[in-house]
């Protein structure tokens, strides 16, 4: 058994029951305590949400769909070997494969502030690590380090990322699964 467990971006539902299965499995090795929970994400922090949301659609409209089909039937492939006969990617669409790891699902896409909160949202949910990738790597991963890390930790400091509802009353509607 591992210590981490990674997860593709999902839903506020999806991520509860993924950490709660995880969480039962082990319970029943005595080792709850031990393990700790990973996500994929992709980073867009624009000034405007508007910008970041435009950027987001620039990128899923210049998709190899050739690749990202392909990429689509694998997964479909292995997911039907799984034991629920879906695996981790049985609900992504076209948009969300754009970035392997369902990545934009983890919905760090917006201004700092809406970043900052969905960052803290996760952590409350008991994740503990956000794989990020970003678009222009080294001008995104300055700027995140800039903004948004620095304001995470000062609201960590004020005691938020701990409360799962008070974090999910001030964000988690963006996480919901859509029917």
């Amino acid at each position: 058994m591992s210590d981490y467990y990674f997860m593709n971006g999902n839903t506020l539902e999806g991520f509860q029951e993924q950490i709660a299965d995880v969480k039962e499995r082990a319970r029943k090795l005595d080792r709850e305590d031990d393990i700790h929970f990973a996500v994929n994400g992709f980073c867009i922090v624009k000034e405007t949400e508007e910008e970041a949301i435009q950027l987001l659609q620039e990128i899923q409209g210049k998709a190899d769909k050739d690749a990202v089909n392909a990429f689509s039937d694998a997964t479909r492939q292995a997911g039907s070997s799984t034991n629920n006969k879906k695996g981790m990617w049985a609900d992504s669409k076209f948009e969300d494969l754009v970035q392997y790891n369902d990545g934009f699902k983890t919905k760090l896409i917006g201004t700092v502030e809406q970043v900052v909160d969905r960052i803290l949202l996760l952590k409350s949910l008991g994740i503990d690590i956000v794989l990020l990738a970003f678009l222009h790597y080294e001008d995104d991963i300055e700027n995140f380090g800039r903004k948004v890390l620095p304001r995470v930790r000062e609201l960590e400091k004020e005691g938020r990322g701990k409360d799962s509802e008070d974090e999910i009353r001030r964000t988690g509607d963006v996480y919901r699964k859509r029917t």
